[in-house]
């Protein structure tokens, strides 16, 4: 597995926006290349970033990797991070921080800049303070000029404190690459709140970048480590404005027009896996008490799939299995959790409310309930193992690789006709195709599909209706991903239809599945008559809303007949995905 990493090179690098930051250009934050220092005022951050079960710091300190550190150092960082009250610098992506370091304050600004296919760059300027803030060493002259007006410059006062004492390993895994691993542990404050930090950095020193994600990899085989979907100043921030965990839908991600599909791709999907990563922050922090974290990892999983499929025309052959392979165990898990809260809520519990008295629901509810926690324990622990972080550091590998395997040239992918199907070697040669061309061509052919088999769909058939669910369900995905290059009105018009006949037919197959489950749990304590009758009580109760549901398919099938394609042109927008 670690000689895979070592493969790829560093022009191949594509990370994700929560994982690492490489920086090979400095942007300016107005969207400009950043002036180049003339010092050493200016420093470029490649770094991993990884969250750390507060329990397990014992089982990190204890890994033989560390061992075989070069050398090792402790001391406690505190920190100031400054801002407007409004978070102006935030909204341009400027960080403000003091750090107390040694005995000495120094001053750091840095800034995000701009983000093109994971790749960020992050220039950071690092001076000593001296009681006041001095921006004259930042060589952008548009980020030096803006945190020097009076109106911003007046306003700045501390918006969060870090305090955390940072355990350093340095290691030379190879000739030319050093690498610094850096255990964090303490606590971020603001508006009166406090939450703990315990994270891990991996940084490059120097040398090869690729020798971060092997030394990640390492550690995440033995203990829970997983890509931080939020960095410390995400989070104070977040404390400031006392934003509330929530679960997090997906969002469409700036896509060019004119690039290739393969890059596309690569975006989407590492959209996809942020989308997973940032719902598994919520579904630890609160013990997956709200069943929506769970669903929306599960959607996340699932847009990653239909993505691969969709894109499966400019992806090199065995990439497909390569990337989704290692995921099916945690889809699983997500499934079997998801499917027992959808049975709970959704079918057995409006039942019970209806008929309170009844014993024989009661009892069944209840056995309901014990699976239904079993199968959300079970996904907590799956989610808490080191088998978790190391198949989202995996993921992540395989989209970098890509790179090397897929050759893109200035007119675009070398790729197998759009409407083939199945993936091909990278090596075949194909038409010079942007992503506008292949997003036109793979829409056209899904909606051909859809309404094909529309055309051939029994309401009294749920075999049929499943399948025609999952057409549209990948219909809507790919719209989703391709939002960006459409204009707003339409994709919404488009989507929304193909949301709610989902729904619809969505709910039809909870029904037709919700049987076979139901009398799982009726098996319980020695296959109970009562049990089965209880069965038979929710069939019986949710007769009617079926007949309804079922009358409802053909009218939405035939006003999805009457819906157009909207027209793709690159207008960026974003949207949300339920």
């Amino acid at each position: 597995m670690l000689n895979r990493y070592a493969r790829l090179s560093r022009g191949a690098l594509l990370v994700l926006r929560w994982g690492l930051r490489l920086a090979p250009r400095a942007v300016s934050p107005w969207g400009g290349p950043a002036a180049r220092p003339q010092g050493d005022s200016m420093a470029e951050e490649i770094e991993l970033k990884l969250a750390l079960p507060e329990d397990a710091h014992r089982k990190f300190l204890r890994h033989p990797l560390l061992r075989k550190a070069d050398s090792k150092q402790s001391f406690r960082l505190t920190n100031l991070y400054y801002d407007t009250p409004s978070l102006e610098l935030r909204k341009r992506g400027i960080g403000l921080r003091l750090r107390a370091k040694g005995g000495q304050w120094l001053q750091t600004v840095k800034c995000a800049g701009r983000a093109a296919g994971g790749l960020s760059a992050r220039p950071e300027w690092e001076t000593p303070y001296a009681g006041h803030f001095e921006f004259s060493a930042i060589d952008d002259e548009a980020v030096s000029s803006w945190l020097d007006r009076p109106k911003i410059k007046t306003r700045l006062a501390p918006i969060f404190e870090t305090n955390f004492l940072r355990v350093t390993w340095f290691f030379t895994p190879t000739p030319g690459t050093r690498i610094a691993v850096m255990l964090d542990r303490g606590w971020i404050a603001a508006a009166g709140q406090r939450q703990a930090i315990s994270e891990v950095e991996i940084e490059l020193i120097e040398g090869d970048a690729m020798q971060l994600f092997a030394l990640a990899h390492a550690f995440a085989e033995r203990v829970p480590l997983a890509p931080a979907p939020l960095s410390k100043a995400d989070r104070g921030c977040q404390l400031f404005k006392q934003v509330p965990i929530a679960p997090v839908k997906a969002i469409a991600l700036p896509l060019d027009a004119g690039a290739a599909p393969a890059e596309a791709f690569r975006q989407i999907a590492l959209g996809c896996l942020d989308h997973l990563q940032r719902n598994h922050l919520g579904a630890i922090a609160c013990n997956s008490a709200d069943p929506e974290y769970v669903h929306q990892m599960r959607i996340a999983t699932r847009r990653l799939r239909a993505a691969v499929r969709l894109f499966g025309p400019v992806l090199p052959e065995g990439f497909a299995a390569q990337l989704l392979q290692p995921l099916r165990d945690l889809m699983g898990v997500l499934g079997q959790a998801r499917d027992l809260d959808v049975l709970f809520a959704e079918i057995a519990s409006p039942v019970l409310e209806a008929l309170p008295d009844e014993p024989r629901l009661a009892a069944l509810v209840g056995i309901i309930t014990e699976h239904r926690f079993a199968a959300r324990q079970e996904a907590l622990r799956f989610m808490a193992s080191p088998r978790y972080g190391s198949i989202v550091l995996q993921a992540l590998a395989t989209l970098n690789e890509l790179a090397e395997n897929v050759k893109v040239g200035a007119g675009g992918m070398k790729c197998p006709e759009a409407g083939t199907a199945s993936a091909a070697p990278a090596a075949n040669i194909g038409t010079a195709l942007t992503l506008l061309t292949f997003a036109r061509s793979r829409l056209r052919r899904l909606r051909k599909k859809v309404l094909a088999l529309a055309a051939q769909t029994r309401v009294d058939n749920p075999p049929s209706l499943h399948a025609l669910r999952i057409d549209i369900k990948r219909l809507r995905y790919a719209l989703e991903f391709f939002t960006p290059l459409a204009a707003p009105k339409a994709m919404r018009r488009m989507i929304a239809h193909l949301t709610q006949l989902q729904d619809t037919l969505g709910q039809i197959n909870d029904l037709a599945s919700a049987g076979e489950l139901l009398m799982d749990c009726a098996r319980e304590q020695g296959g109970d008559p009562r049990l089965r009758e209880a069965v038979t009580l929710i069939g019986g109760w949710h007769g009617p809303r079926h007949h309804k549901l079922l009358k409802a398919v053909p009218a939405g099938l035939k006003q999805l007949g009457r819906l157009r394609l909207p027209k793709l042109a690159g207008a960026a927008v974003k949207t949300r995905s339920k």
